[in-house]
């Protein structure tokens, strides 16, 4: 199931890069490996909920690719939609069986007549499998170091083994859940000790000036040694002034992979009712993942006006966000860090559960300026009706959009470079 997928500083820089060094060190020696082809990325991806693992990853693929000398990447990924998505040329593509994440450390297949001891042992040997044959040079894994449901053990415990040259590193975005509840994760899953043994590097998608995960994830020093703030990680803007798609402002409302974006979405059709009429036109992205019950509700929702487009999914966001003049959307990792590269005035209602993540990554943002934000709760449809009514009136921002480090998929690149050409030295990172 292998396969090639391939498509068509004044004030204001308080959160500029500093310079931190990177060590070139494996287990005492230096870690050299001059290379005469392109340099093999793996890219591991695990996607059981949501598309926000897949979206950072193909950020990051689609810079690698573009790097001049360009990487070879490869992506394992156990996206449902990975065959629908648009994606980097040159793109190499392993794709994994789905599963759905149902509860803490609990998954099911997404295709129910499926055992799901099969398909996690079917996902494994994919994995190892496209090691062996390729020996990657790097293998950055996203999220969960130990992989959805432990499935990574073995592939990280073969690299350590019989291809110690290669890198293994972890992709971090820097809010997971409130530091309380990641310490706990991770005491009882043993994660403090895999990444100590197992992984070269972790590298945080974020600054530690807006939040510092050794402190609040209690990080010991041992580990600590090995990671490195990158900046956030957003898709490359596909151009800049797109034209807009007619005379009326236009409210983009987006929720990702829409598995949990229901009720913001009821919620905005519900508050056009109380706004004036004809104020503005409406493009609602549900999400490929929102299930055909909940679309057929937002549909009699809509009752047919003229103003309303709902449409499944889109794989290019950024133009999306380029044709908006105001946005409402969940707090997710890769939507809000996209909103700020857009520079375009944003609402966001997070999610209340089961992470607190959203919450925490809104207020922030809210915070610094960069988006209004609103609590899920009680008479949610009128409070968004209002805080449109505020965005419309022209409230500005505190401060602009590059008080915040969006550079991160280049800074991934630099460090990856750097890496396989074994070159001691100084990297930027964001701190």
């Amino acid at each position: 199931m292998d396969h090639r997928l391939v498509s068509d500083s004044g004030n204001d820089d308080y959160l500029r890069p500093r310079r931190c060094e990177i060590g070139e060190v494996r287990n005492g020696r230096p870690h050299r490996r001059p290379l005469a082809r392109p340099p093999r990325v793996f890219l591991y991806s695990h996607d059981t909920y949501g598309l926000g693992h897949l979206r950072r990853n193909l950020a990051i693929a689609e810079h690698l690719l573009a790097r001049e000398p360009a990487f070879s990447v490869r992506l394992l990924t156990g996206s449902p939609v990975i065959g629908s998505w648009t994606l980097p040329e040159g793109l190499d593509v392993t794709a994994l069986p789905p599963v759905v994440k149902t509860g803490v450390e609990t998954y099911a297949p997404r295709d129910s007549t499926l055992p799901f001891g099969l398909v996690k042992a079917y996902r494994e040997a994919l994995i190892l499998g496209a090691v062996i044959a390729e020996r990657p040079d790097i293998f950055l894994v996203d999220h969960a170091p130990a992989g959805m449901n432990a499935e990574l053990l073995s592939t990280l415990a073969f690299i350590r083994r019989e291809i110690p040259g290669t890198q293994v590193m972890l992709g971090l975005r820097d809010i997971i859940d409130s530091p309380g509840t990641v310490r706990e994760i991770w005491d009882q899953q043993g994660i403090i000790p895999l990444l100590e043994n197992l992984y070269d590097r972790i590298l945080v998608y974020g600054s530690r000036l807006l939040f510092d995960v050794v402190e609040n994830y209690g990080i010991p020093a041992r580990v600590a040694a090995k990671l490195s703030y990158c900046g956030y990680v957003a898709r490359p803007r596909k151009r800049a002034g797109s034209a807009p798609i007619g005379a009326q402002p236009v409210f983009l409302v987006t929720a990702g992979g829409g598995e949990d974006g229901y009720f913001l979405m009821e919620a905005y059709l519900k508050a056009l009712a109380i706004l004036p009429a004809g104020l503005a036109r409406s493009r609602i992205v549900t999400g490929p993942l929102m299930s055909a019950a909940q679309r057929r509700a937002l549909d009699a929702l809509a009752a047919g006006d003229p103003d309303i487009e709902i449409i499944s999914s889109t794989t290019d966001l950024p133009t999306m966000l380029e044709q908006a003049d105001l946005v409402i959307a969940m707090g997710g990792y890769n939507t809000s860090v996209e909103i700020v590269a857009s520079g375009k005035p944003a609402i966001l209602v997070p999610r209340a559960a089961p992470r607190a993540e959203q919450r925490m990554r809104a207020a922030m943002l809210a915070q610094l300026g960069l988006v209004l934000s609103l609590e899920q709760g009680p008479e949610l449809d009128v409070r968004l009706a209002r805080l449109v009514e505020t965005a419309l009136a022209g409230t500005k921002s505190r401060a602009p959009r590059y008080a915040l480090d969006l550079d991160g998929a280049s800074r991934v690149g630099d460090l990856f470079e750097a890496v396989t050409q074994a070159e001691t030295g100084k990297l930027e990172a964001a701190e």
